[in-house]
């Protein structure tokens, strides 16, 4: 079954390709063409993973990207950045405004359905244990009750 897939992207021809590529594979696309529309859909429902450009109208990319992780709702989101900013630099940056993963256009449409997958696989593994550990917390707590 495929994930829920925001593609925040301003420019028409690369969202439409995105988009495209990642129904062919089976995921739901929401699409947005600025921070501020990302939010509002965001807001509306929370996607399994964001896939976000750092140039955008507006408020860039990475500042969305730190504000979500900020945010305790959308803090555990899965983001890949998809941009043109491809220096060494670029993607220390998008890395540690909180992007999970980082792809620099030109793009495999190929390769960006597999990093989803991986960043997807990643979340899941991540709920996983932060749901067994509070079970596990509440067991102990019972325990010592």
């Amino acid at each position: 079954m495929g994930a829920t897939v925001l593609v925040v992207e301003d420019e028409p021809q690369i969202q439409e390709l995105v988009a495209v590529n990642l129904e062919h594979v089976g995921h739901q696309v929401l699409r947005a063409s600025s921070a501020e529309e990302a939010e509002a859909a965001i807001r509306a429902a929370l996607p399994d993973v964001l896939v976000l450009d750092w140039m955008l109208p507006g408020e860039s990319g990475l500042s969305l990207a730190r504000r979500l992780r900020a945010d305790a709702r959308t803090r555990d989101l899965p983001i890949l950045m998809l941009t043109a900013r491809a220096m060494e630099q670029d993607k220390i940056s998008g890395l540690e405004a909180g992007a999970d993963d980082y792809l620099t256009k030109p793009f495999s449409p190929k390769e960006l359905a597999a990093r989803i997958k991986a960043v997807l696989s990643g979340a899941r593994r991540s709920s996983r244990t932060t749901r067994s550990r509070s079970r596990d917390c509440a067991s102990i707590r019972r325990r010592a009750a």
